[in-house]
């Protein structure tokens, strides 16, 4: 085995608390939701920006699962390039319906190109990573981990910001 291939075992601990992170979050986004239903609801930029937090948090369990399971490597690359090219596709759409579609939504607390540039590399090294390992390369998953870590702080960042911007509507 080539000393820097990809082995699963090591990074299985790391994953599992990244994915129990992800679900625990999902939970928390939901009760904090709820609570501030009314504000998130009337809001169409607090709607969007809680709903595509639950988006990339399902993504982040799925692609923690993805690690989890056994399988040749090979296949966990492709799934993962996949699917953060499908999470790629969710801030580049927004960026489109906020900035060309909708741009008085860019307001304080609403829409911020900052905040879709950290979702869109996030998913950009997640997909570089997913390569890399459907190649054969060890070092693929380093940048699979550091796209899902920036997604998950990115995530963080977010939500606290929504639910700071709502308290001050209220």
């Amino acid at each position: 085995m080539e000393p820097h291939a990809f082995q699963p075992d090591q990074w299985r601990d790391l994953y599992v608390m990244l994915g129990t992170s992800a679900a625990a979050l999902i939970g928390l986004l939901f009760v904090a939701t709820s609570l501030h239903l009314d504000d998130v609801v009337r809001n169409p930029v607090y709607h969007t920006r809680a709903y595509n937090q639950t988006r990339y948090l399902v993504l982040l369990l799925v692609e923690a699962v993805f690690v989890l399971v056994p399988q040749p490597p090979a296949a966990l690359g492709v799934e993962v390039a996949l699917l953060n090219a499908l999470g790629l596709s969710l801030p580049l759409s927004n960026v489109y319906s906020f900035a060309y579609r909708n741009k008085a939504a860019a307001v304080p607390g609403g829409w911020a190109i900052g905040r879709a540039l950290r979702y869109i590399v996030a998913f950009a090294v997640g997909m570089l990573g997913g390569a890399a390992i459907a190649v054969g390369s060890g070092w693929g998953i380093y940048l699979v981990t550091a796209g899902h870590v920036l997604l998950l702080v990115a995530v963080i960042d977010n939500a606290w910001s929504i639910m700071v911007g709502v308290g001050r509507q209220a």
